[in-house]
């Protein structure tokens, strides 16, 4: 049995207000009592102006944890028609979990305190969010569900803070001027991530108003042709295999070789970024797909900088799908990258915004660079 899927709601949780380039430092904190040298030059590339932090701005302290806000994001559901009681199975995705064990999922069962209900948790990077969403999906599109929920949610900032990162030297920097991708290491992706959360509410039918039919998810990891490109909780080995924090000898090497930092392979994310979440998925996708560049009306793609944008409209044409960027749609300026919630609030402010109207084609892409992987999502604009 194969139901129709419908997004009846989406909600978006930012925390706090919105934090400019200037004070994003006072809050994060400074690494050796300096400040950084290559915040400026990041923000530049990146094109962020602002980007939310669930901190205290007084204290520096959290005001919510990564299953809060989640929970948060699904209450902005029920306050819109979703009846918690009736929810069937609630997915969630992250790269950010407050803690090893317990899955973060069950974490924001607690949080909610809804009646039982089946729960998944989805790990990974960016496509976390996504992969959640298609496990939602899923329970929906064979019957064994007839409400479900998939979150995206990140909580970047309490491990990008300063007192978790040991000093860059100079000379990272003076490279960074000269090649851009650099920016994305340690210190300089502190710059990079924000916090917040996005819920959609599934249901085999559309409900009332605007809602977007799930046509297709297809997602691919290309682990078996390349290396980790982003990680953290481990750290790289001359031969580019990871050395997981348990492996290493001390619990001392783990904090002095900053391991929980999130790290990137900044040389593999320039090389293969495009060519491998782009290029080579969507020769994938359009096998499996009737899918033509002219019937997408609106491109949602998940980029973490601007100086990937245009990186991106070349690998498009080069994958003979070029999409006029006037058909382009993202709010990273203004929200920042929030990792695997990026997609969700990107279809919430898109929807809110009364640009998307009845009958249109919405493609969402989203890369990860954790060890490769990417998804393209086809959903459409219809009313009951």
């Amino acid at each position: 049995m194969t139901n129709p899927v419908y997004i009846r709601r989406l909600a978006a949780f930012l925390p706090g207000e919105p934090i400019d380039n200037e004070r994003m430092e006072s809050l994060l904190g400074q690494i050796d009592q300096r400040p950084s040298r290559a915040r400026r030059l990041v923000l530049r590339n990146n094109g962020i102006t602002t980007r939310y932090y669930a901190l205290d701005p007084a204290t520096g302290r959290p005001t919510h944890n990564n299953a809060q806000l989640t929970a948060e994001a699904v209450h902005l559901l029920a306050d819109a028609g979703l009846d918690l009681d009736q929810l069937d199975v609630l997915a969630c995705g992250t790269s950010s979990p407050d803690q090893l064990m317990p899955n973060h999922a069950v974490m924001v069962h607690g949080e909610l305190g809804n009646p039982p209900c089946e729960v998944s948790s989805s790990a990974g990077v960016c496509v976390a969010g996504v992969t959640a969403l298609k496990y939602a999906a899923m329970t929906i599109a064979l019957g064994t569900a007839r409400t479900a929920v998939a979150t995206g949610s990140e909580i970047a900032s309490t491990f990008m803070q300063g007192k978790y990162f040991r000093g860059e030297n100079d000379a990272r920097v003076a490279a960074m001027e000269q090649n851009p991708e650099i920016a994305f290491e340690k210190d300089f992706l502190r710059w990079m991530l924000s916090d917040g959360a996005g819920a959609v509410w599934l249901s085999p039918d559309p409900g009332d108003g605007l809602a977007l039919r799930l046509d297709w998810i297809e997602q691919r990891s290309f682990a078996n042709e390349l290396p980790a490109c982003m990680y953290a909780g481990a750290r790289k080995r001359e031969d580019g295999t990871l050395e997981g924090w348990r492996e290493v000898g001390s619990m001392q090497e783990v904090v002095d070789d900053s391991l929980f930092a999130v790290k990137q392979d900044v040389r593999l994310l320039n090389e293969h970024i495009v060519e491998y979440t782009v290029e080579r998925m969507l020769p994938y996708v359009r096998a499996r797909h009737p899918l033509h560049p002219a019937d997408v009306d609106w491109f949602l793609p998940h980029y973490s900088s601007r100086y990937f944008r245009d990186r991106l409209a070349a690998g498009l044409r080069r994958a003979d799908f070029e999409i006029p960027q006037e058909r382009w749609f993202t709010n990273l300026p203004w929200v920042g990258n929030v990792g695997s919630a990026s997609i969700y609030l990107m279809l919430e402010e898109l929807q809110r915004s009364g640009r998307l109207q009845p009958g249109q084609t919405v493609l969402c892409h989203v890369p990860e660079s954790g060890r490769f992987s990417s998804a393209f999502m086809q959903l459409t604009a219809v009313t009951p």
